[in-house]
């Protein structure tokens, strides 16, 4: 466990010296939910998404950009460029396990996420008088169901990618398709019907859709987390079969 603690220790001094990073995980999605909240079209309630506010559908878009950002292009770079520069080989001569210092990566992504998801959300309290989470449970249920997709999926990419540079190219090159489909640039909840099932399939659309319904005050839809636990499984899996030390 000491190991395991300055490994993860080492993966948070690594991240805060990339100020790009810090930017697109900490600032953008603040940033992102300032300027929307700062059009005063986006704070009043909306017919055409049954009353509620653009504002309060963009603080959940802005939680799934985060777990994206970490899972599809942070995560599977890092951890490629170990592999390519044979860290994770040397590693396996040491009582540092390579797998201790995959599991201090996602650890240290996933508590980065959670800063930026109280980051997001003091904001949209504060400023825009958007609702704390009204199911507390399904929501922090449903941001690790849609992290947990999100870091399968760039496992994956890592484990398939050649290097560093392919693995954030692939990542991506899937992390825009995917965050359409979560409603980054449309909400989700006026897309024409068929494109919203289609959405609904997606891990970042099943995301998006769980934690959206949580903060509303309703348990997220089990047809939701079970997308979302088929993809951390099967990318999982396939990560474990696949991905490669040296």
């Amino acid at each position: 466990m000491r190991v395991f603690a300055k490994l993860t220790r080492a993966e948070f001094r690594l991240f805060v010296r990339e100020p790009m990073q810090l930017f697109w995980i900490f600032a953008f999605p603040a940033v992102l939910v300032v300027i929307l909240g700062s059009i005063p079209a986006f704070r009043k309630p909306n017919d055409y998404l049954d009353g509620q506010r653009v504002i309060d559908l963009y603080v959940a878009i802005a939680i799934i950009m985060t777990l994206a950002s970490l899972g599809l292009q942070v995560a599977p770079m890092v951890l490629a460029t170990y592999r390519e520069r044979g860290i994770l080989r040397r590693l396996a001569t040491t009582p540092a396990r390579p797998v201790a210092l995959l599991g201090a990566q996602l650890v240290m992504s996933l508590l980065t996420a959670v800063g930026s998801l109280v980051l997001v959300l003091i904001i949209g309290r504060v400023i825009f008088d958007v609702a704390l989470p009204r199911q507390p449970v399904g929501f922090v249920l449903a941001f690790l169901a849609t992290a947990g997709a999100a870091f399968a999926i760039g496992l994956f990419v890592a484990a398939v990618a050649p290097s560093g540079k392919a693995a954030n190219t692939i990542g991506t090159l899937l992390f825009f398709p995917l965050m359409f489909f979560a409603g980054l640039w449309t909400p989700r909840e006026v897309f024409p019907e068929v494109l919203r099932r289609i959405a609904d399939l997606t891990p970042l659309g099943a995301g998006e859709r769980a934690v959206q319904e949580a903060m509303s005050g309703q348990w997220p839809a089990w047809g939701s987390l079970t997308v979302l636990v088929a993809y951390m499984l099967v990318f999982g899996l396939a990560a474990a079969r696949l991905f490669r030390w040296e």
